[in-house]
Parts: C-alpha cells; structure tokens; sequence
C-alpha cells in the first residue's frame, strides 16, 4: 500500500510571500527588482495564479533575505512535516 503525503498548502506559501514584501513595504516592483524577477511573475505566484518554479522561489527567499527552508516550512501548516513523529 502506498501512503501519499498530505497536499502542500500552497495558499499558505503565497500568503507567507505576501505578508514578507508587505513587511518590508515593498511594492511588486520593489520585489521583482530586488528578485531579479519579472513584476507579472510576482504578481502571479503571490495571486496563486501560477506556482513558479524552485529557481523562482529561490530568488525571492534571498531578495527577502529569508531562509529558503523557512520560507518552504509554511507548506506543511496544517499538518505533522515530515521528521516530526516518533517511528
């Protein structure tokens, strides 16, 4: 029997993207310069319109200057990570 993972809650990744550029009150521009990124990519991974790829989100966790496993860890609210339970 194969036993899946849960569902990485991807609202909670864009979400936490959003509350880290509106911590430092930066616009979409201000990020996407900083990033390197294009503004329409921005704008589209922290809408959910697009989940960008590991590249894109490894830009955005320097520009913010947060660690990438941080940044990732909010994919597991909700739910035990990995390396949590006792075996």
């Amino acid at each position: 029997m194969t036993i899946l993972p849960p569902d990485p809650d991807l609202d909670a990744l864009r979400l936490e993207l959003a509350r880290l550029r509106a911590a430092r009150g930066w616009s979409y521009d201000e990020l996407a310069a900083r990033s390197g990124l294009g503004r329409r990519t921005v704008i589209e991974i922290e809408q959910g319109r697009t989940i960008g790829t590991l590249r894109t989100w490894h830009a955005l966790a320097h520009a913010l200057d947060t660690q990438f496993d941080d940044l990732f860890s909010t994919l597991c609210r909700g739910h035990e990570q990995p390396g949590d339970s006792e075996g």
